[in-house]
């Protein structure tokens, strides 16, 4: 690895002997030697350092020092900088995190230099290496896309009812993002979605049963921290597993009992705990039965202080969700959010929606008074503690030479397919699959214009004759009507649904369809709950849990027999009025 530069850099910011000390495996939690050069880290450190060093945040930009006149001007209106290395330097960050959105993440050389560079600005700053996050999921929630290694959701992988498929997929996941330079995933989701309208978790959950879903949890864990040099962080405590609302943009309320919650959302939390995770997000949610006074549990200190960190005894790194989210901000200012989280008892304050205001109000309440220095030391020591355990203090840099050795190489790719075949669930088949013909011709229709596009193509490389006519989410008449014309002289139709309890058009699509006579194949592309709403139209109805293309290619394949559909339930799918259960946990056919 050719990083003398870079080595010469970090030995000057730590002290030759410190980064030496640094350099090998990561430390026991809490070992002496550990507990040493924190302390000493601690103490050369000034209170503005020491306040930065609790804010991860976003900066746009494919490069630290960016100059492209877009990204400047993000950041300029973000933030009041021109780029991610103006922002280390003014505000001593303690982390970073990449997204799409944000221009962060083109390819991994691109991710690798972005990395090395935000490090670089890091300690020649502070001298304090930096977190560097992101929301690899996979499935549903997936920042980094190919060539990197696309891999199966959260509730994909519980179809395989087998953690080991969980933690396989998490040894590629992680090992993929510390090769571009990221020590941080905000992954995995241990809700446990038992409410099949959760309009924020749904298929990035493992499951509706929580020992189902703390069995993933924790394989996923051990997974992504095998190696001692990535973080995993589990989300989002106490459990949003059961709302209605979406707290991007609204509080929701959880009406569990304490009761309910020790059964229902506990139990992957204490499995995550167990296996030694390093982080645990805060959910911006209500909670009655375990604050009554119904703050949000980011700032709720009956949560994260009494049930997190005294009931549960987890002394790791907490870390809020986005303090942009309305679920906080809705009846908070943004200059009183940070400090009320921090009094809550989190660590690592997430994306405040400005970053100049929720530092300098940090430092106000603890010149006030309202927070103390020693509290402030609390967090910081558990964040430094983190670092040193995972070798950044010895060397944070990703090696750009080893990046195409490690990031979507073949195995990783047809581990990656191999995994998401085992997922597919088939849910009713009258008979009609597999498909017994080689080839025919095939309409291929419904949600989604990628997603129609990749199932054609798929047909199409298999040697089928296909026509492919997007429908949309909610379908006109008209739009059902070119369907029926399209299915003429078919021998196979496959309509691709998702959420048809919210769009009942999508139900007449398939009625539709299913009156041509031609047969017809549903797949719900994103969470498994369809067929409550088709009934018996479709012949055969598939749950693929993502419209990836993994997913996808791994539905045809069940389809034409090439694999035998394995997946089973990982949830209960309720009848469409609630009153009972249509399939249950488990269920699942195959050839």
């Amino acid at each position: 690895m050719q990083t003398h530069p870079r080595r010469t850099v970090l030995a000057a910011a730590l002290g030759a002997a410190a980064a030496t000390a640094a350099a090998g495996t990561a430390q026991a939690h809490g070992g002496s030697a550990e507990r040493r050069f924190v302390k000493r880290r601690l103490k050369a450190m000034s209170l503005e350092q020491k306040v930065g060093q609790l804010f991860t945040t976003y900066a746009y930009g494919q490069t630290a020092d960016t100059t492209a006149a877009a990204d400047v001007a993000s950041n300029q209106t973000a933030h009041g900088v021109d780029n991610a290395a103006a922002l280390i330097r003014k505000y001593h960050l303690g982390g970073i995190i990449y997204f799409a959105w944000s221009n962060n993440v083109a390819n991994p050389d691109q991710i690798t230099a972005l990395s090395n560079g935000l490090q670089d600005a890091a300690l020649a700053g502070c001298g304090t290496p930096l977190f560097i996050a992101t929301d690899q999921e996979h499935g549903l929630v997936t920042r980094i896309g190919p060539p990197a290694t696309q891999l199966p959701g959260a509730m994909a992988l519980g179809a395989t009812h087998d953690p080991e498929a969980a933690r396989a997929a998490a040894v590629i996941a992680g090992t993929e993002l510390r090769a571009m330079g990221l020590n941080q995933n905000f992954a995995p989701d241990a809700d446990v979605n038992v409410n099949p309208a959760n309009p924020v978790i749904g298929v990035r959950s493992f499951g509706s049963d929580g020992e189902h879903v703390a069995a993933f949890v924790a394989a996923q864990v051990e997974g992504y921290q095998a190696r001692g040099d990535l973080a995993a962080t589990v989300k989002h405590f106490p459990g949003h597993g059961d709302t209605e609302d979406d707290s991007h943009s609204e509080l929701p309320q959880i009406d569990h009992t304490y009761e309910e919650w020790r059964e229902i959302d506990a139990p992957p939390f204490r499995a995550a705990i167990e296996s030694g995770v390093d982080l645990i997000m805060t959910a911006h949610i209500q909670f009655p039965a375990l604050d009554a006074s119904l703050r949000p549990a980011t700032l709720s200190e009956e949560i994260l202080t009494g049930l997190l960190r005294d009931e549960l005894g987890y002394d790791g790194v907490v870390i809020t969700d986005s303090l942009r989210m309305e679920g906080v901000r809705n009846g908070y200012g943004d200059d009183r959010i940070p400090v009320l989280a921090l009094i809550a008892g989190a660590d690592i304050l997430l994306m405040p929606e400005h970053i100049d205001i929720a530092y300098n109000a940090v430092l106000a309440a603890v010149d006030g008074g309202e927070l103390t220095e020693k509290r402030i030391d609390e967090s910081v020591t558990r964040i430094l503690g983190l670092k040193y355990r995972l070798g950044l203090f010895g060397d944070p840099y990703a090696d750009p030479e080893r990046v195409d050795d490690v990031v979507g190489i073949p195995a990783s790719l047809e581990a990656a397919q191999a995994l998401s075949d085992r997922t597919t669930t088939l849910v009713t088949n009258d008979g009609t699959l597999p498909v017994p013909t080689d080839g025919g011709s095939v309409l291929v229709t419904g949600w989604g214009v990628t997603t129609v596009a990749r199932l054609a193509t798929e047909f199409g490389n298999r040697g089928w004759s296909q026509t492919s006519l997007v429908t949309g989410a909610a379908p006109t008449q008209a739009q059902i009507d070119a369907a029926v014309a399209a299915a003429a002289g078919k021998g196979l139709i496959v309509v691709s649904t998702n959420n048809t309890k919210l769009n009942p058009s999508q139900v007449a699509l398939v009625e539709a369809l299913a009156g041509t006579g031609v047969p017809v194949v549903a797949l719900a592309v994103q969470n498994p709950y369809d067929i409550a709403w088709l009934g018996d139209h479709p012949n055969a109805y598939l749950a693929t849990y993502s419209y990836s293309l993994d997913g996808l290619e791994s539905a045809v394949h069940a389809i034409l027999g090439s694999v035998n559909p394995a997946g089973r339930l990982p949830v209960d799918i309720p009848t469409a009025d609630g009153a009972g259960v249509l399939f249950p946990f488990g269920h699942g056919l195959s050839y």
